[in-house]
């Protein structure tokens, strides 16, 4: 079986992270994909890279020698990625929107790598909310959106998600809830709850609520991620959000952890959206073959 960048990705991923949950939420898979990946890595090097533990996995020396090798690897993938494709014929302008979530913790990367590979291509960026952004692209003042395409609904658009990001309960790291062999909604009504605002936050988390006989029990609303960060972190609150804007510590340097909930809560999609029956352009279908390409294989393995 050949070695794949994928593979790689997610053995840094683990490593540098020490748990196969906390590098499948910030690859934005699944677990289940994390694990295959590094079993069939150890598979094709035909030896054992972890040490499984109760708190996690360490590496083995044969992974410690593996993982600097890992980081050379991927980091000539990316320095080749870097190089501006001096033969590109594709130039022009490009008018892109996108809404706070996903402008703050998913689309910069992006568009870095996109100025690399297109260097005669101006990418324009504008953060809007989704009433905007939806007005934006039917009138052509933008070309094509970046936003939460779980919250779109208008008839007049095409919409092409490109990642799912499970939505978990966020927890301090010494909370009674974290003992529990399950945790469901009706745990968490009794929680004080931190309720993000922003993107419509509040307004989806309330829908998947009401399919419940539960309520939250808000006690602060909030448009800053951070400040939920730093109510749960110490102790104040819980919230349920995306592992795409998850991160586990606070501004304070305080640990947060997360919860997969027993009842269903619906993941929030990101992705692309423009107006129905526009004719691409070539920019715009770079675009979307770029992150197509970015995100096939991940979403296939998951």
């Amino acid at each position: 079986m050949a070695l794949t960048l994928r593979q790689l990705k997610y053995f840094v991923a683990t490593a540098e992270l020490g748990q196969l949950s906390q590098a499948a939420i910030h690859l934005t898979i699944s677990q289940s994909a994390v694990t295959s990946a590094i079993k069939e890595l150890e598979d094709s090097l035909g030896t054992q890279l972890f040490v499984r533990t109760a708190s996690g996995v360490t590496l083995t020396d044969t992974g410690r020698r593996f993982l600097n090798h890992a980081y050379t690897i991927l980091a000539s993938v990316d320095e080749a990625m870097r190089i501006p494709n001096l033969e590109s014929t594709l130039t022009g302008t490009l008018a892109i929107a996108a809404s706070y979530t996903v402008l703050g913790y998913f689309l910069p990367h992006h568009i870095q790598r996109l100025n690399a590979l297109y260097p005669r291509l101006t990418i324009q960026l504008h953060e809007l909310n989704r009433d905007a952004i939806e007005e934006g692209l039917i009138t052509g003042q933008y070309d094509m959106a970046v936003l939460l395409t779980s919250n779109v609904s208008n008839p007049e658009l095409a919409l092409e998600p490109v990642i799912h990001s499970v939505r978990r309960l966020w927890v301090g790291a010494h909370h009674p809830l974290l003992k529990r062999e399950s945790v469901t909604f009706a745990e968490v009504a009794h929680e004080p709850f931190v309720m993000l605002t922003v993107d419509e936050a509040a307004q989806t988390a309330m829908r998947y609520w009401n399919e419940t006989p539960w309520r939250p029990n808000v006690i602060l609303r909030t448009s800053s991620v951070e400040a939920v960060r730093s109510m749960v972190a110490n102790g104040s609150g819980v919230a349920i959000l995306s592992d795409m804007v998850y991160r586990p510590w606070s501004l304070e340097g305080r640990r947060i952890e997360t919860i997969t909930l027993l009842d269903a809560v619906p993941a929030m999609s990101v992705g692309l959206a423009w107006r129905k029956n526009k004719e691409p352009s070539p920019a715009m279908h770079a675009v979307r073959e770029y992150f197509r390409r970015t995100f096939m294989e991940p979403r296939a393995s998951s």
